[in-house]
């Protein structure tokens, strides 16, 4: 299966808008009012990824994801439109992401996705999902097809291993 670069129905990449006074500074992640009604965030986590470090390629069958990277390192994130009824079927999304380019991505269900942290530093990211991990009560199975676990698997990690210029 062959992916060519190109847009991807439904994904939604956003720069966040940071408020900078002599504290820090302030970034909204999300807003019901800004975000596509068919997505409406069920829980929240943060993980912490070391340099390096490769998260993915899977996706979800019922499940959409709004990553917030925001550093302080930064991520090659890459994602594959694997939707057969898309009509962005088989295109590919490559962006960096993080402490040098702060964003969030609306991940639509059926997108294949992975990120690697591509600095020296570790990478802060915030997952905003709409489905709670493992159902209510953590009751249910996993919503995840672990491309990562397939050797053959038609998601290439050379473009996930590649560095970009951030």
């Amino acid at each position: 299966m062959a992916f060519q670069k190109g847009p991807i129905e439904g994904v939604v990449i956003t720069p966040f808008r940071k408020f900078v006074d002599e504290r820090g500074w302030l970034s909204e992640i999300f807003r019901h009012d800004e975000l596509p009604a068919w997505f409406r965030p069920e829980m929240c986590y943060v993980s912490v990824t070391n340099p390096g470090v490769l998260r993915g390629p899977h996706e979800h069958v019922d499940q959409a994801d709004l990553f917030c990277f925001l550093g302080p390192g930064d991520f090659k994130l890459t994602l594959w439109d694997n939707r057969p009824d898309s009509p962005t079927y088989n295109n590919r999304i490559e962006v960096a992401m993080g402490g040098n380019n702060p964003g969030s991505v609306l991940i639509p269900k059926g997108v294949v996705h992975g990120y690697r942290c591509i600095s020296v530093d570790c990478g802060v990211v915030i997952n905003c999902p709409d489905r709670l991990f493992m159902g209510q009560g953590k009751a249910e199975p996993i919503d995840e097809i672990r491309h990562e676990d397939d050797p053959e698997n038609p998601f290439v990690k050379d473009e996930l291993a590649r560095r970009v210029h951030v």
